[in-house]
C-alpha cells in the first residue's frame, strides 16, 4: 500500500474557507501600509546563515530553533526565522533612499514546539522603515500596526512599552542586571538560571512563577538610559498620546531577539491566555545594518504573526463575514457552453462569478450553488437557451425570479447587485 503523506509536524495547509480570512487581513495589511507610505519587499525564504546569526547568539531563535542546511554548492543557509534581518540585508545590498519604508507577508520558520498560533512554519506581516532615528517614526510604526489591528476589528488589545536605551545603555544594564541576577541564582527558576551568564535579559521575559518572583524587585532599564535615549523615549510617548493609542510602559519588556536599541514594544490580545496571547511587537534597531556589513544607519519596525492574530479574531468574533463573496453562480443544463461563456464575460465586466462542472442535473448545480455563497443563480436551459435570455433566481432572498435577456447581460447584473 502507497503511503500516505501529511504535512510534517508544526506545519498545516490554509483551506478555504479559512483561507479566505487570510486574503482579508493580508489585503487589510496592504491597504492600511500602503496609506501610509510603505511599498511591498518580497526577499528570499533562505539566506546565507550569517544573515539570521547577526540576530544574536544569545537568543533561542539563532541557538536552538533556526533551520540551516547546506546546499548542492556546500553554501551554508538558513530558512528565515523572522523578517527583519533580510529586509536590512536587502537595504544593505540596493542602498534605497531613506527612509525606506516597506512591508512584507511571509512564512518563517522555528524548530520549536507547536503552541497555538505559532507553528514550525508559521506566517507574519511586517513592516521596516529604515535610515532616520527620528522618534517620531516610532511612533508612525506603532500607530499603524495598532491602526492595522483596528481594522480587523480588534479591540481587546493592550501595548507594552519600553526603551531597550542606546547600544551603551543595553550593555551596560545587561551587566548590571547579570550581577544583580547572580546574587538572587537559588531564587531562580532552575530553567532561568542558564540564562544568567548567556543572556540575562531573557530572565525578565520568563512567565516562570519563582522567577518572576524572585525578580519583582530588579532594577528597571528606564534607570540606566542616557540623555538621548531618555528624549527618545520622552517623545515616543507623547506622540502615542497625542495620536489616541493607549499603552502602558513594562520596564521588563525585552523582547526576543539582541538587536533591539532604544523604543521596544508588543501588543497583546485580551481574549486569549495570557502566555500565548502575544500578536505582534517590534522594536528600534540602530546597529543590525552595520552587523550585516552595511552603514551604520537606524531602523524600526514590527512583526505580526497571521495565525495568532486569527486566534484573537476568533476571540473577539471578527472577520467572520470573511468569504469568498461571490455575486452569481451559473447554472447551465444545455451542455455547458453557454454557462463557459457567460461566467467569463460576468468576470470580465467586474462581476464574481462560478459554474458547476461535469454536466450535472438542475438539482445538482443548484446544490453547489447554494453552497458556494453566492448571492444570485442564472440559470440556461433549453428553453431560455432558444429564446436568447436566463432567469435570475435570488438565492439569499425570498425575491421572484425574472427573466433577464442574454444580450447586455452583464449590465443588467451590476444594476441588479447595486441594488440588492
Amino acid at each position: 500500500m502507497v503511503e500516505q503523506f501529511q504535512a510534517p509536524k508544526g506545519t498545516h495547509d490554509i483551506l478555504p474557507p479559512e483561507s479566505y480570512r487570510w486574503v482579508k487581513l493580508v489585503a487589510s495589511f496592504a491597504q492600511v501600509m500602503n496609506r501610509a507610505g510603505y511599498g511591498l519587499v518580497q526577499s528570499p525564504m533562505f539566506e546565507d546563515v550569517g544573515v539570521f546569526q547577526r540576530l544574536g547568539e544569545g537568543t533561542e531563535v539563532v541557538r536552538k530553533e533556526m533551520y540551516d542546511f547546506y546546499d548542492k554548492g556546500d553554501r551554508h543557509l538558513a530558512l528565515r526565522p523572522e523578517g527583519t534581518a533580510s529586509v536590512v540585508r536587502a537595504f544593505n545590498q540596493y542602498q534605497p533612499t531613506t527612509p525606506w519604508k516597506v512591508w512584507y507577508v511571509t512564512p518563517c520558520f522555528r524548530y520549536e514546539e507547536p503552541q497555538a498560533g505559532r507553528f514550525r512554519q508559521h506566517h507574519q506581516v511586517g513592516a521596516e522603515a529604515v535610515g532616520s532615528a527620528d522618534p517620531d517614526l516610532d511612533v508612525e510604526v506603532i500607530a499603524t500596526q495598532h491602526d492595522f489591528y483596528q481594522s480587523l476589528g480588534l479591540s481587546s488589545l493592550s501595548l507594552r512599552l519600553n526603551s531597550m536605551g542606546s547600544a551603551d545603555d543595553r550593555r551596560t544594564y545587561t551587566e548590571h542586571l547579570a550581577g544583580w541576577l547572580n546574587q538572587r541564582l537559588d531564587d531562580l527558576d532552575e530553567a532561568d538560571r542558564l540564562n544568567v551568564a548567556a543572556h540575562p535579559l531573557r530572565v525578565l521575559d520568563s512567565k516562570r512563577e519563582r522567577t518572576v518572583q524572585a525578580t519583582a524587585d530588579v532594577p528597571c532599564i528606564t534607570d540606566f538610559l542616557c540623555a538621548d535615549a531618555a528624549e527618545h523615549f520622552s517623545r515616543v510617548q507623547a506622540g502615542l498620546q497625542a495620536l489616541g493609542v493607549a499603552y502602558e510602559v513594562d520596564t521588563r519588556l525585552v523582547r526576543g531577539l539582541d538587536y533591539y536599541t532604544y523604543s521596544t514594544w508588543e501588543f497583546a490580545a485580551g481574549g486569549l491566555s495570557s502566555a500565548q496571547n502575544a500578536v505582534g511587537g517590534g522594536g528600534r534597531y540602530d546597529g543590525l545594518a552595520e552587523s550585516l556589513g552595511g552603514k551604520r544607519v537606524s531602523g524600526v519596525g514590527f512583526g505580526a504573526g497571521i495565525e495568532r492574530i486569527l486566534l484573537a479574531a476568533d476571540a473577539e468574533s471578527a472577520l467572520e463575514d470573511a468569504s469568498a463573496n461571490l455575486d452569481v453562480f451559473v447554472v447551465d443544463i444545455t451542455g455547458g457552453d453557454v454557462g463557459r461563456d457567460i461566467t467569463f464575460e460576468l468576470r470580465r465586466h467586474g462581476i464574481s462569478a462560478d459554474r458547476a462542472f461535469g454536466g450535472r442535473s438542475m438539482k445538482a448545480q443548484m446544490k453547489v450553488a447554494d453552497r458556494s455563497g453566492a448571492r444570485l443563480a442564472l440559470l440556461v436551459g433549453p428553453d431560455e437557451h432558444a429564446q436568447g435570455m436566463v432567469t435570475l433566481r435570488y438565492l439569499r432572498s425570498e425575491a421572484a425570479q425574472i427573466s433577464l435577456s442574454r444580450v447586455g447581460l452583464a449590465q443588467q447584473l451590476v444594476a441588479v447587485l447595486a441594488q440588492n
